[in-house]
Order: C-alpha cells, then sequence, then structure tokens
C-alpha cells in the first residue's frame, strides 16, 4: 500500500468489519491480495459485538452457534466454547410453554388445547399472498391469532399480512398434527426445534469466536465511508480519509450504501429508499442471584410486554456474570413503521414489570439496567422487497461494487451465513478480474 495524491491505495477495500466484512479480508489475504477494512466505530464486530459493565459482559442481542460450514468451523474453534441443547421457553399469559408452542400445549386447560387443535384439523389449504395467509393454513387460525401473529408484530413491527414468506425457510416449524396431539397430552416430548446443539465461548462474549478474524485483519477505526465514487474506484471518509481501490465489498446497509454513492439513478435511489430495517432496543440487567431465566432465551408473547424476547448471559457462560450472580437482556423491536415513541427509562421500567410477572427477580435484586439502541437489528420482508432490493444490488453489482453480510446483502443472514457471504463476495470479485 502507498500514499498518493488520490488517497491510500488498496488492492481489497471492504466497508464494515462486522463478521461478513472480516471473513472477506481473511479470503482476500488467503487469495494472496492485500486487503483494508474500513469501520465507522471504535471497536470491531458489528452486532456480533459486546460489551461489559462492572464485572457482567452482554452480547448485543441474543447470538448462539449451530454453524456446521468447514470454513466457519475453522474460524470459531479456534476459541474454547461451551455447548448448549437448543431448548427455549414461551410465556404467554402466566403460563410457560417450550417452544414452538404449537408443538407443546400441555400446560393449557383441555378445553384450550382442544379449542387450538380444532382450529388447526378445520385449517384448508389455499392461495397463499402473504405471511398470515401461511400462518392460519400452516396451524389454524386459533393457534396463528394467540400466538405468531401477536409476535410478528411484536418482532417485525408490521403485521403479518405485511410480509412475504421467501423468509421463512427452517425458522417457522411445520405444523405437524401428530406432533401438536403428542405435545398437548405429553410433557415431555422431543424437541422439534429446528437445531439440536449450540455453541457459545467460554470467554468474552460471542465477539470471542470472531477474535481470529479481527487479529488477523487490517482494520482502520473511526473511518465512516460517506461517499464512494464507483467510476474513479474511490471513496471518502468523514474524517477527511481518501481511498482507491480495485475492488470494493461493501456490508454498509444496502439503502445508506445506495445514498452515498455518486451517480446512482433516481429510480434505484427511490427503490432503495422502499427497504427497511428493524431496530432494537437492548435493555440490559445485572441480578444479585444466580440463575433468573429458565432457559438460554426466552420468547414473551403478552401483548403489554414490550420485549419480544430476552436471554441470558449467565446460561450461556458463567463467565459472563460475578460468582453468584445472573444476567438478563431485553429485546424491544421498533422501526420506520412503527417508530419507538417511549424513553429508555419507560421500556427499562416495562422490563422490570416483565420480571416480576414471571416471577424472576424483585426490582431490589436488580444491581443496575442499562439501555443500548442498534440502529439496525432484522431486514423487514414486506410484501415484493426482494424484487426491489434485487433491482437496486444488480445496479450497484454494475458499478463493481461487491455486497455482504446481512445488511449489505440486505437478506436474512445468521452469522455463519454473514461470514459465508464475505468469502463468497471475494470469490466473485477474483473470478471477474
Amino acid at each position: 500500500m502507498s500514499g498518493t495524491m488520490d488517497g491510500e491505495q488498496a488492492e481489497f477495500l471492504i466497508i464494515g468489519a462486522g463478521i461478513a466484512g472480516l471473513a472477506a479480508a481473511q479470503a482476500a489475504g488467503a487469495a494472496g491480495r492485500q486487503a483494508v477494512v474500513l469501520e465507522a466505530a471504535a471497536t470491531a464486530g458489528g452486532i456480533l459485538d459486546s460489551f461489559a459493565i462492572d464485572g457482567f459482559r452482554f452480547d448485543n442481542g441474543v447470538h448462539l452457534s449451530f454453524a456446521k460450514e468447514p470454513a466457519v468451523r475453522a474460524v470459531f474453534d479456534q476459541t474454547p466454547f461451551f455447548e448448549h441443547d437448543a431448548l427455549s421457553l414461551c410465556w404467554d399469559q402466566d403460563i410457560w410453554l417450550r417452544h414452538p408452542v404449537q408443538n407443546n400445549l400441555y400446560p393449557l386447560p383441555a378445553v384450550e388445547k382442544a379449542r387450538l387443535i380444532e382450529s388447526l384439523v378445520r385449517a384448508e389449504p389455499g392461495e397463499i399472498g402473504n405471511y398470515r395467509d401461511w400462518l392460519i393454513q400452516q396451524y389454524g387460525a386459533a393457534i396463528a391469532e394467540r400466538w405468531p401473529l401477536a409476535y410478528t408484530e411484536k418482532y417485525w413491527t408490521v403485521p403479518a399480512e405485511r410480509l412475504g414468506t421467501a423468509w421463512v425457510g427452517p425458522r417457522m416449524r411445520q405444523a405437524d398434527l401428530h406432533e401438536v396431539l403428542l405435545g398437548a397430552m405429553a410433557e415431555d416430548v422431543p424437541s422439534t426445534y429446528y437445531i439440536s446443539k449450540m455453541r457459545y465461548p467460554r470467554q468474552g462474549g460471542y465477539r470471542a469466536f470472531i477474535e481470529p478474524l479481527i487479529k488477523g485483519a487490517d482494520i482502520r477505526y473511526g473511518h465512516e465511508v460517506i461517499e464512494v465514487d464507483a467510476g474513479a474506484r474511490s471513496l471518502r471518509c468523514a474524517n477527511g480519509r481518501h481511498f482507491t481501490y480495485q475492488k470494493l465489498i461493501s456490508t454498509m446497509p444496502l439503502p445508506m450504501l445506495v445514498r452515498r454513492t455518486a451517480g446512482c439513478p433516481d429510480d434505484v435511489r427511490s427503490l432503495a429508499d422502499t427497504l427497511f430495517a428493524t431496530e432494537v432496543d437492548l435493555i440490559s440487567m445485572a441480578i444479585n442471584k444466580p440463575k433468573t431465566l429458565p432457559r438460554l432465551w426466552i420468547y414473551l408473547y403478552d401483548r403489554d410486554l414490550l420485549a419480544s424476547r430476552a436471554y441470558a448471559p449467565d446460561l450461556k457462560s458463567p463467565h459472563n456474570v460475578p460468582e453468584g450472580c445472573s444476567a438478563v437482556q431485553f429485546e424491544i423491536y421498533a422501526s420506520r413503521e412503527r417508530p419507538q415513541a417511549l424513553t429508555a427509562g419507560e421500556m427499562t421500567e416495562n422490563c422490570l414489570m416483565a420480571l416480576e410477572r414471571m416471577q424472576l427477580a424483585r426490582r431490589d435484586e436488580v444491581l443496575f439496567t442499562h439501555h443500548k439502541r442498534l440502529p439496525y437489528a432484522n431486514v423487514v420482508f414486506d410484501l415484493g422487497m426482494e424484487k426491489r432490493r434485487d433491482q437496486v444490488k444488480a445496479w450497484l453489482e454494475r458499478q463493481g461494487i461487491g455486497l455482504a453480510g446481512r445488511f449489505g446483502e440486505w437478506a436474512y443472514l445468521w452469522s455463519n451465513q454473514s461470514m459465508m457471504s464475505g468469502i463468497a463476495a471475494v470469490e466473485t470479485a477474483l473470478s471477474r478480474s
């Protein structure tokens, strides 16, 4: 690398030091190419980063690994880890049910179980125009309305009829009458979650899994990219630094990249402006007693509880908390379609109420609370999003800009999939050399 009047030069320039950008840097290095990673924040990791307060460590939300890809395991397995059973619970109207709820109806009153199963049996196949249709045809109207339809609005921030179904895949267990009947009649039934085991680092939070990538990368922190000139193969950062490149890979959120790319046509900008994601407020709590949550993570269905999920850092690793303590982190989602109107204090109060309602902890057992907002959480798959997104991606790729990661590709990618996305972006760029 050498400095010139046109700015610092790089063979591969990568925007973003999340797992996808870091994987791209590693792949470029393995191919004998020089790579520079530009990161706006002061630390690497993106949404896989973690933070520590008074001996308590919290991740940026629920993160556990079930990666199978050899390339991912070769990195993750450098870090000692715990392996956990993938078991979670659901809280609904003063009742704990195993996840997924439709296969674990046993704790409900017999009359309610009969009503729910009758609705499932009566469900008829038909044309599926949106996620609401899919849910009702899968589970019947009664099950759908009691759980997934309510949860959809808490997690995705829009009603199910506004969502498509291409994202579903294995994330939602398809209804099986035998499984539903068995789980209604017996408490101890086999888990029907789509994975059986999950891994988590012994120390350092989830971020520890990607420390080998961070240590091996040339990362420039505090470098927020504010303008990309694909024609000149150059970009400019908010701190005044300029870079030129041979190959560019971006993990920046797709709509943001479009707004910051020079010469973008109005129709492409208009399409990009239709894309939106959720944001998440994380309410973290330190608890002065062991084991507050009953499982690694839980789903919250009560409509007056703001959080859709909560997880237990201490159950993921005892090294995440001081001895004799535990911790909880709640996730509260919002988006431009349903902006967050509450203050951090009001959201915290609601989460304290949730702890008390579930009889998990008293207020006087809470050592401290902490609020953090992540501006990007999940891509929202509103109807027709994929077609509009793909037109935007096609234009950027014609400019020679490679895309990677959950927000770069604008897709529902887990951490292992995001890592593979970064590797694939480099392979594609090299194939076009």
